[in-house]
């Protein structure tokens, strides 16, 4: 589904992502007509703009998500602004690009989105990371006390949005082993999901600071 004020943008958006294979169950030009629109035409993914001309795109994020926990919200903005990424995040939304991204980049989103990854314009995952370390706080007796050691180091990956590939390749590791370890930490945390796995990485300040 695509959520965007602009025509032209609308569209584009649309064209990129039926050549490349998706089908767009539906588009709408505001947040009423998404939300109208979302039950019936149930999408996987959702790529939504940011600043409609009646609800912002964390509202919208919010209601569908409240409606429909296993959708995926995309944010696609003109605004890179911090503030504007963390309430996205907050609200549900799994990735946020820029509108500078290019339309290979749209794609590759949508995409890692819809598998349950977290997507950000490159540099936007470290400002939001950073935010949430200086405004959380962090409990005496954190659950990431019941990870180990290598939990603990793919969790801060999966934080960054990282994929299971990446992270693999990275610790020299296989796909397979990755994934157990992830199950694990789900596990551990009471999760049911990778998307609510990133959240609670995310509001705790994990990163990959190691940066083994």
């Amino acid at each position: 589904m695509v959520v965007d004020d602009h025509p032209m943008w609308r569209d584009a958006v649309e064209r990129d992502l039926e050549a490349a294979g998706h089908q767009v169950v539906a588009v709408a030009a505001n947040g009423r007509e998404a939300i109208a629109r979302f039950p019936a035409s149930a999408p996987q993914v959702v790529v939504l703009d940011l600043q409609l001309p009646d609800n912002t795109g964390v509202q919208v994020t919010s209601m569908m998500l409240e409606h429909d926990p296993t959708a995926r919200v995309l944010i696609l903005s003109a605004s890179g602004e911090q503030g504007d990424v963390l309430e996205a995040i907050k609200a549900g939304a799994t990735g946020y690009l820029v509108k500078s991204a290019s339309s290979a980049e749209l794609i590759d989103a949508v995409v890692r989105v819809s598998e349950g990854e977290a997507v950000f314009t490159p540099g936007l995952a470290g400002l939001v990371l950073g935010e949430f370390r200086r405004i959380m706080d962090g409990p005496a007796d954190s659950p990431v006390d019941q990870l180990t050691e290598r939990e603990t180091e793919i969790l801060k990956m999966v934080a960054t949005g990282m994929s299971y590939k990446q992270i693999a390749a990275r610790l020299v590791l296989s796909h397979r082993t990755v994934q157990n370890h992830v199950q694990n930490t789900l596990r551990k945390l009471q999760m049911n999901n990778r998307v609510q796995l990133t959240r609670w990485a995310i509001e705790h300040g994990l990163d990959d600071e190691a940066g083994a």
